[in-house]
């Protein structure tokens, strides 16, 4: 009973962390700046384009002109994002095979835990490669914060919401690839293939 609420509590918490980290790549709030002189716009940057939110405007965007123009924490960042999101789609394909609440490949429980076991992985990957570029984002704009080379004067970056959905994102899909790959320490026999077990040994006996 326990085996597979953990596995579908896995999938849901790798699924949210999935959407979580598809969110923060395409977010534009990485950094946000806040001017002293016009306090009524807040300049925010993400990993594909700058915006600037004005109190009667709205917000207005404009995409990067260059991928090398870009800070280097921002073009990692981006890379590392873009394999996250892609690394984490590939473990819901590969680990949902692997439920055993899915009834298909009943008979091939070995391969379903792999898939599981494999799918597991590729969520830890996900939550990692996801956590990296939001932390040195983070890392990056407290250094230039407390720069001391920087005239007070100069305007500051500071953290954007989506280094915070980032955090959350990485750690739901290093917790839900957690949960999977316990359930690979069970060494209870699933009902099913102990029936088709039992069913190919009456058929060898006759």
């Amino acid at each position: 009973v326990y085996q597979p609420m953990m596995q579908v509590s896995g999938i849901l918490f790798s699924l949210l962390g999935w959407v979580l980290s598809c969110l923060t790549t395409y977010l534009p709030q990485w950094k946000n700046l806040n001017l002293e002189l016009n306090e009524l716009e807040i300049w925010t940057m993400g990993l594909w384009q700058a915006c600037v939110v004005q109190e009667e405007g709205g917000m207005q965007c404009k995409d990067f002109d260059s991928f090398l123009a870009l800070p280097p924490e921002l073009r990692i960042s981006r890379i590392l994002m873009v394999f996250s999101n892609g690394s984490g789609l590939l473990g819901l394909l590969l680990s949902g095979f692997g439920l055993d609440c899915l009834k298909i490949g009943e008979r091939q429980q070995e391969q379903k835990k792999r898939l599981l076991l494999f799918g597991g992985m590729l969520f830890w990957i996900s939550g990692i490669t996801a956590i990296i570029p939001v932390s040195w984002v983070a890392h990056s704009t407290v250094q230039e914060f407390w720069d001391e080379n920087i005239p007070d004067i100069v305007p500051r970056w500071d953290f954007g919401e989506a280094l915070f959905v980032g955090w959350l994102a990485g750690f739901c899909l290093i917790l839900g690839g957690s949960l999977l790959n316990c359930t690979m320490c069970s060494t209870g026999v699933h009902p099913s293939s102990g029936r088709y077990a039992a069913a190919e040994q009456r058929d060898q006996c006759q």
